[in-house]
């Protein structure tokens, strides 16, 4: 695994145009969907957590970086999934998750949350120093100052890495200031600006330069990517797509990165399978993968939702699970996690809750009142679903399901409608 990584670069300077994709998510049925996948396609997987996911608080999944890593280990082994081939990543580690707070104590919780990342075995860190904090300028970082905050987070995972067991690899490094908005952008403009190669060029001499004063040769020797805009975003509607010939300049600065670093792009999500193979094949190697996949989940649990409603029509005293009412009830009693990214009449409000492509939905699965509702979706559709229901209630949902073959559970249908949105990016990273 470590050598795919270290020789994507490589790799692709030889005309031999592999890939990688991440993970992007705590969801464990996403988790499960994805190491089932990768491991009957003899393929690694990347996995990685948020900052606002997983912290030393808890972030919203409750997870420290040790419990995450505990966990996800966990899981590969008990579906039989080699530990070797399993990677896990750090995303968006700095100050993004504290940004309403001082820059001084934002990038103090950033740097303790890089030693616990090493220390539970992260290997694969983006260190984001891109987004300001409450007392920076609001016209936005100089580059100068990303650069510097990148430094000072590599110095702290470098330290921690220092105290791992002799022989534990080296953190691999991401960098990169341009970086979209993390979960997709609150509104797309007509043609999402790729960014120029100058700048690339710039900000990964400046950042060699606080690295070499940090004492950090090292871990430049180390810098396994830099994140780049290629022109492709999401929004809750919509979707900028990738237009090869607008990334054209980009793709050819690729040979003249240094060292091992190749390029990394975020925001992936509901881009095209042929588009995703087109921008591994344009060098943009690394590849994120993460509200699509929550976006699945949502998906094949609202289509269970009207299955369930068939179900229990003949069923006098059955009670229903009403998981879209449960979560909406949940979502309008705590708004923080999507009323800064949801705006619109009542009604649009109501819609993007439950059917926008940025799925803030994703941050109220671990609501205990939606945790119940979930279950008893389940416990009342059984251990499989006879295929007269998939015809009667949702036939388009899943073609295999209702093609009169054996009745389908709950739960493998939530399992491939997850892989069906992943499976583009196995392929593209082939």
């Amino acid at each position: 695994m470590n050598d795919i990584l270290q020789h994507l670069r490589a790799d692709h300077l030889a005309g031999r145009r592999g890939g990688l994709f991440a993970v992007c998510s705590s969801h464990r049925a996403v988790l499960e969907a994805a190491i089932a996948l990768a491991r009957d396609h003899g393929r690694p997987l990347l996995v990685e957590a948020t900052a606002n996911q997983v912290n030393q608080f808890g972030g919203y999944t409750g997870m420290t970086p040790q419990g995450f890593a505990s966990s996800l280990r966990a899981m590969a082994a008990a579906m039989n999934f080699p530990q070797e081939d399993l990677l896990l990543g750090a995303d968006h580690l700095g100050p993004y998750a504290w940004k309403n707070e001082p820059a001084a104590a934002a990038m103090a919780k950033a740097v303790e949350l890089a030693r616990q990342c090493v220390a539970a075995g992260f290997r694969k860190l983006h260190l984001d120093a891109g987004f300001g904090c409450c007392d920076d300028p609001p016209q936005g970082l100089r580059m100068e100052t990303v650069a510097a905050r990148t430094a000072d987070l590599c110095q702290a995972a470098e330290t921690a890495a220092e105290r791992r067991p002799a022989g534990t690899p080296r953190p691999l490094y991401v960098i990169g200031a341009e970086v979209p908005a993390p979960g997709g952008a609150l509104e797309i403009p007509e043609e999402v600006e790729v960014t120029p190669p100058g700048d690339v060029a710039k900000f990964i001499a400046l950042t060699g330069s606080h690295f070499q004063k940090a004492g950090l040769t090292g871990a430049w020797e180390r810098l396994l990517a830099v994140i780049v805009q290629p022109g492709v975003e999401f929004g809750n509607f919509s979707i900028a797509r990738y237009a090869p010939a607008k990334a054209r300049a980009l793709s050819a600065y690729h040979q003249k990165l240094p060292g091992i670093m190749t390029y990394e792009i975020h925001s992936t999500d509901y881009q095209a399978p042929e588009s995703l193979a087109r921008m591994v094949d344009d060098h943009f190697t690394l590849l994120k993968a993460g509200p699509c996949l929550t976006s699945a989940f949502r998906e094949a649990v609202f289509a269970l939702e009207d299955i369930e409603i068939e179900h229990l029509k003949s069923r006098r005293g059955a009670v229903r699970s009403d998981i879209r009412r449960v979560l909406e009830r949940v979502m309008t009693a705590a708004p923080e996690h999507w009323s800064s990214h949801y705006h619109g009449t009542d009604e649009e409000l109501r819609r993007m809750r439950c059917s926008s492509m940025l799925d803030r939905i994703r941050y109220y699965w671990g609501h205990p009142d939606a945790k119940s509702s979930l279950a008893r979706l389940h416990a009342n559709l059984g251990s499989a679903v006879p295929a007269s229901l998939w015809v009667r209630s949702w036939p388009e949902a899943d073609p295999e399901a209702a093609d009169g073959a054996a009745p389908v559970s709950p739960a493998a249908y939530i399992r491939r409608r997850i892989q069906k949105a992943l499976r583009p990016y196995l392929d593209a990273c082939r």
